[in-house]
């Protein structure tokens, strides 16, 4: 549908923000990993996905079906501490701040950058090309229209001013 929600994302709040039509093909080979790493699972007994809100009980074999894996899964399973149950969980997000440093090293970025610069490079590009802020506000998931106004400053501070609708 075009569309991403984030569960439980910054300040604890689910949104909904856009999926990049150019990263499909790129999203529908990770399932097909998943996938295989599921089947992989299986064959060797390892638990099922851990499932949230006793669903778990109410559908007992859901943690073995492809729609409830985690589309990034761990590297390798781990023993669950709710259960000592040995499962595949999601990939830990500091392994992907550290490969995002990795990445700024390599490309030579010299300035302050995380996986958090994703966030407001978001927004940035998206007041840049002239998009609302009520929809950006949106797509960020702020509460209040000010925390999204903060963005206008850092495209005041480059030079990216209102322009006359006669010029």
């Amino acid at each position: 549908m075009g569309y991403i929600i984030i569960r439980d994302g910054k300040g604890s709040k689910d949104r909904t923000t856009l999926l990049p039509k150019s990263i499909i093909a790129d999203l529908e080979q990770q399932i097909v990993i998943t996938e295989k790493l599921l089947a992989l699972d299986i064959e060797k007994g390892t638990g099922p996905v851990y499932l949230p809100n006793m669903l778990e009980k109410k559908y007992p074999n859901s943690g073995y079906s492809l729609k409830w894996q985690y589309l990034f899964p761990s590297y390798f399973p781990s023993i669950d501490p709710r259960s000592g149950i040995k499962r595949r969980h999601h990939i830990h997000r500091g392994s992907v701040q550290k490969q995002v440093k990795i990445a700024i090293n390599i490309s030579c970025i010299h300035k302050h950058a995380s996986c958090h610069t994703f966030r407001h490079s978001f927004a940035t590009r998206l007041l840049q090309n002239k998009y609302d802020l009520r929809q950006i506000q949106t797509l960020m998931g702020h509460s209040d229209i000010r925390t999204t106004e903060i963005y206008l400053h850092v495209i005041e501070e480059l030079g990216d001013h209102v322009k006359s609708p006669i010029d």
